[in-house]
Parts: structure tokens; C-alpha cells; sequence
């Protein structure tokens, strides 16, 4: 029997590291952009086409390489960052397992120009699928250009699998967000398909964090920073008013690195405990700076996740540090002394003999029980008056008891869906009541029925929301005055890929400029509602991300939920007595209204029998 064991062909072996290393067209962004920072440059652009699927060009004023260097980085295992076993618990540089470049030529058509600053000329290397095209002397900027072009060339089944180019984008725009984040002394740009979407200048941490995210994130930034014998910390976290329902905007930086660890995270948000609800999301961006000796960064493909020799007390650093820095300078009203100078002349001291201390007086001879008749001298001079106010208010308490004479309510008839004698309900009477603007309560046959009016009133627009994505017949109505929305690129590249179904709620809704949409109309059911229609749109973004993330929806229905939760009556609306008929019967004509779109139930019941058990009956 012969030998059935044999080596892999080098451009084999690539294609199969390649599937660890480069797993989307921002996977090679990643790599090449850290690339260049390694390479000392303080300039990168990043420039793409079809969301990196047909180009994606890195261009950098780093140090450059030599002619011999630029063929051999496309070997395999050829770095410039390790020389023996003992520099791997030395590590400061992004990249040190010399895969990337080998990987990335493997699965696309590669131009590789280089010039070191001390050399004339500059070399252009070609590599097509592993296989070397071609090495010529070329006049060239200092630096490295890197183009990758049709990514995935060669293997068709990896390239089927990409999703599509907002999607894809979306990815991108997460890996640069990260690379710019962590080095906000490095100058950086991004164009896809000819538009500018960044650009940034060299800054400090705070500048950048307001240049990605927005202008209104100025005042949402709270600092962080801590220096122990274990790891130094120092970053921005967010103050809890202003957290998101989603995830996104939670970065941690090990030596600069990104990197994910659910404990650290566990160790912020129980800092925010009972500041937050359960389903919010603070902004942080945290940089943990330690000795490289006591982690281990070569445990995972993508360099995201990191062994510590003594995570518990990171842990607890980061907990205490930010619940420090939470309670120091979260206070409302804020006013930042340091820029504002305009406060300065408004306190005027005064000396401790002028400070009278308030005074304060009360009637001995107050009486809340006391009748009309009561002389009115009893009340004493006092700088408080209770007592002819109290009896005023209180004069015909009784009358809130008094039954109203009103003609009978006219009755009604409606069933629950379902057969049998439990789900038919008899005549509901239209005079209905709200309980703490919340509950409506209703009278039926066999005791009283309770509603939830926010849980029904989302489970009404999310059926006809869903029937209108499905026919794509969603009625609009007009605005006066359209509204303009501004997005983040990621969430702008989201609504772009959304806009048809968007349109098919009953939005009108128009692209206008740089990650910026024209809102011009709203859903017809929405008409009658005072609602603010840019907040509308950025709620139903947000909500169609977290409805994505959590129950793994498919668009339209994630879209429906969102539209259906932010449109929405909410708990502590007043509502009418029509109102409340109406609402009661647009439940019951939908085709589920026993149960919220959350699962949860709408309708509760309690019968006579339940009633009078409470009275001991």
C-alpha cells in the first residue's frame, strides 16, 4: 500500500489560512490598516469599491520596504515584528504572525507599491492567487500603497457568501471605527465608491470619539482614569441617560488592540447598576494600558480576545474606576466650567455674617378635619397657611365617591377569537376607566377585564404594519416641513439598505447628500400624533437593530416591531373615552390580541367569584 500522507501545495495552504485570517472584505481592512500603523505612518486612506468586494486600496507615509521586502512579504510566516519564542510576551505591534499578507494575496489580484523615504525609486510587486506576476522598479511616494482587488477571485463559494454591500460596508466602517479610535494621533480617511464618509484629522481621544459618532456626543462623554500597579486605565464612558438599546458603541483596547471580553464588559455595566435599564447599552471607550508580559494576545485568529494573569483585578480596577468617574461627574444639570466662561461673573461671595439660615413656622392649632364653620382666627400668622387651604380643597371629598346619574353607557358586544364558552365575553359596557393612565378597565359578564394599552396599541400597528411591508401599500401623509436626518455611516449605509420597506411603512423618504436623508412624509397613522418625525426615523433604526440582534428576525418583521414599538401609545398617555372604545376594538379584530409582540399577555381577566374571594365572600 502506498504513502497516502503528503505536504499541501503552498497556494493550497494559503487559501486554507486565509479562511481564519480573512474572512470578509473587512477582515483585509483590518489587516492592512494595522499594517501601516505598524509602519509608523501618521497618514492612512483607505479607499473602496463595492464594499471592498472589487477594490480595496490602503495608502500610508510609513517607513516603506526595501526591494527584497516587498517580494517577501508574501511568503508565509514573514514578519518584521517576531524574532524568537520570548518576543511574544513582548508584543506592542498589531500584527506579528506574518499570515496576513500571504492569506490576502491567496484570494485576490494584488499591487503592492513601496518606497522607502532614503531611496529614489520605489518597486511594484504583482500577485495574483498566491502565484507571483511580476517585480519592477517604479517611481513611487514614500510609503506603501496596497491594492486588493476581486477579492475572493478564486474560490466562488467564499464570495456567495458575502452579504450585501451596505451590509458588507457596515462591517468595514465597525473595523475602521476601532483602528481610528485606538490611534487618535494618526490622520485617517475613507471613501467608497467615490464619496468621502470620514475624514480625520490627527486630534486628542475626545475629538475623534465626537468626529465618528457626531457633534451631540460632546456633551455625553464622561472621563475615566485610573493608574495602578496592575494596568493603567483612561478613556470616556457614557453618561446612563443617554444609552442605546443596542450594542455598538462599546469599545475596550488592550495596548491599543480591540478586543472582546463579556467579563471586563460584566465589570462596567454592574457599575451602572440601578442607573440603567436591563435592556440598555452605555457608550464606552476604555483603554487598558499593561505589561504585555502578563497577557497572552496569540489565542485567537482574529487577535480579539486576551488571556490575563490576573483578570479579577482588572475586574475589579474597571468597576471601581468607573463608578467613581460615574459618581463625580454624572450630575444633571452639567455645566462645564472649563469652557464656559460666561458663568464667571454671576456668583458674588458674601461673608458668613450676611448668610441668614431660614426660619421656619408652623400652626399648632391645624385641624385637617376641622368643617367650614371653624373660625378662621385659629390659623396663626405663620409664613405657612395650611389650614384654610387644607379645608378649601377638602370641602366635597365625598362627592368623588358619588355614583353619576348619567344615562346607562350603550353596550357592546365583542368575542375573543376562539371557540367555546371561555372565549366569548358578554356585552362590554363602552364606559370605560384608565388606571394610572395605563390599564384600561372594562366591566364583562363574568367579572372585569384589564388591558394593557401600550402592549395593545403595538400589537395593533405591528398587524397592520406587517400587512402594509406585505403589499407594499403603506399610505403617507405629507409633511409641511420636510425634516432632514443625520446618521452615522454605518447607520446611514443600514437605512439605505432598509429605504424600499421604509417606504412601504408609509414613510416618503429621500437620500440628500453626505449620510444624510429628507424625510417628507409619515405613516397616515401616525398623522394625528404630535410626533417628531427625525426622532422617529433614528428610533426605528435603532429598534430594528435590536430586534435583529436579539430575536434574529428577518427584515421586515424586525422592521415592523420597531415601527410598531416607537409609534406606539405609551404607558401614562391619557386617553378618552372614544379612544379607549376604539383601541379596544381595533384588538380584537387582530389576529392575535392576546399576546403583546413581545410575548407577553394584553388582556387580563378576574372574575366575581376571584373578586369576592378578596373580600372574604
Amino acid at each position: 500500500m502506498s504513502d497516502i500522507i503528503q505536504l499541501l501545495p503552498e497556494s493550497v495552504a494559503n487559501q486554507i489560512a486565509a479562511g481564519e485570517v480573512v474572512q470578509r472584505p473587512a477582515s483585509a481592512v483590518k489587516e492592512l490598516m494595522e499594517n501601516a500603523i505598524d509602519a509608523g505612518a501618521n497618514k492612512i486612506q483607505l479607499i473602496l469599491k463595492d464594499a471592498g468586494k472589487g477594490l480595496i486600496q490602503v495608502i500610508d507615509n510609513g517607513c516603506g520596504m526595501s526591494v527584497k521586502d516587498a517580494r517577501k512579504c508574501f511568503e508565509r510566516h514573514a514578519t518584521s515584528k517576531v524574532r524568537k519564542a520570548e518576543d511574544l510576551f513582548a508584543i506592542r505591534t498589531m500584527g506579528f504572525r506574518g499570515e496576513a499578507m500571504a492569506s490576502i494575496a491567496a484570494i485576490s489580484q494584488v499591487e503592492l507599491k513601496t518606497r522607502r523615504h532614503e531611496d529614489e525609486l520605489g518597486t511594484l510587486v504583482c500577485v495574483e492567487g498566491s502565484t507571483f506576476i511580476s517585480q519592477e522598479p517604479v517611481a513611487a511616494a514614500a510609503g506603501t500603497s496596497i491594492c486588493v482587488k476581486n477579492l475572493f477571485f478564486n474560490t466562488p463559494a467564499r464570495r456567495n457568501f458575502l452579504k450585501s454591500n451596505p451590509a458588507e460596508m457596515r462591517h468595514i466602517v465597525d473595523e475602521f471605527q476601532r483602528i481610528t479610535l485606538a490611534n487618535p494621533a494618526i490622520s485617517f480617511s475613507l471613501n467608497h465608491d467615490g464619496l468621502e464618509v470620514y475624514r480625520l484629522p490627527a486630534s486628542s481621544l475626545k475629538q475623534r470619539i465626537v468626529h465618528l459618532f457626531g457633534n451631540n456626543y460632546n456633551e455625553r462623554l464622561i472621563p475615566v482614569e485610573e493608574e495602578t500597579t496592575i494596568i493603567n486605565l483612561k478613556g470616556f464612558i457614557g453618561k446612563p441617560q443617554f444609552a442605546k438599546k443596542t450594542r455598538g458603541e462599546q469599545f475596550f483596547f488592550v495596548n491599543n488592540r480591540y478586543i472582546k471580553d463579556s467579563y471586563l464588559n460584566h465589570a462596567l455595566n454592574k457599575a451602572y447598576e440601578d442607573l440603567l435599564a436591563e435592556d440598555n447599552f452605555p457608550l464606552y471607550v476604555l483603554f487598558i494600558d499593561i505589561d504585555p508580559a502578563k497577557i497572552d494576545v496569540n489565542v485567537h485568529p482574529t487577535k480579539t480576545e486576551i488571556k490575563y494573569l490576573d483578570e479579577k483585578s482588572i475586574y475589579a480596577i474597571i468597576h471601581s474606576a468607573v463608578k467613581r468617574s460615574l459618581g463625580r461627574f454624572n450630575i444633571s444639570p452639567t455645566i462645564d466650567f472649563d469652557q464656559e466662561s460666561a458663568f464667571s461673573g454671576m456668583i458674588s461671595p458674601k461673608s458668613l455674617d450676611e448668610i441668614v439660615p431660614p426660619s421656619i413656622s408652623f400652626n399648632p392649632d391645624f385641624n385637617p378635619f376641622a368643617n367650614d364653620s371653624a373660625p378662621a382666627e385659629k390659623s396663626s400668622g405663620g409664613s405657612y397657611q395650611g389650614g384654610g387651604r387644607q379645608q378649601q380643597q377638602t370641602k366635597n371629598w365625598g362627592s368623588l365617591y358619588e355614583i353619576s346619574e348619567s344615562q346607562p353607557a350603550e353596550q357592546v358586544k365583542m368575542e375573543l377569537p376562539g371557540n367555546g364558552p371561555e372565549a366569548q365575553y358578554a356585552p362590554v359596557q363602552k364606559q370605560l376607566m384608565q388606571l394610572h393612565n395605563k390599564y384600561i378597565i372594562s366591566q364583562i359578564k363574568s367579572g372585569l377585564m384589564l388591558i394593557d394599552q401600550q402592549a395593545a396599541h403595538e400589537r395593533i400597528l405591528y398587524e397592520r404594519f406587517s400587512v402594509n411591508l406585505e403589499d407594499r401599500k403603506g399610505a403617507s401623509q405629507q409633511s409641511l416641513f420636510p425634516q432632514t436626518v443625520t446618521l452615522s455611516p454605518n447607520d446611514y449605509e443600514l437605512a439605505k439598505s432598509l429605504l424600499d420597506d421604509i417606504k412601504s411603512l408609509g414613510f416618503e423618504v429621500r437620500e440628500f447628500g453626505k449620510n444624510t436623508l429628507v424625510i417628507e412624509g409619515i405613516p397616515v397613522d401616525l398623522g394625528s400624533n404630535q410626533v417628531n418625525e427625525t426622532q422617529l426615523f433614528e428610533h426605528l433604526i435603532e429598534g430594528f437593530k435590536n430586534s435583529q440582534q436579539d430575536l434574529k428576525l428577518d427584515k421586515r418583521d424586525a422592521l415592523a416591531r420597531s415601527m410598531a414599538r416607537n409609534s406606539a401609545i405609551k404607558s401614562g398617555t391619557v386617553l378618552g373615552q372614544e379612544e379607549m372604545n376604539m383601541l379596544i376594538e381595533q384588538l380584537f379584530a387582530c389576529k392575535a390580541p392576546n399576546f403583546s409582540i413581545s410575548g407577553k399577555p394584553v388582556i387580563q381577566t378576574m372574575t366575581m367569584n376571584e373578586v369576592d374571594k378578596k373580600f372574604d365572600k
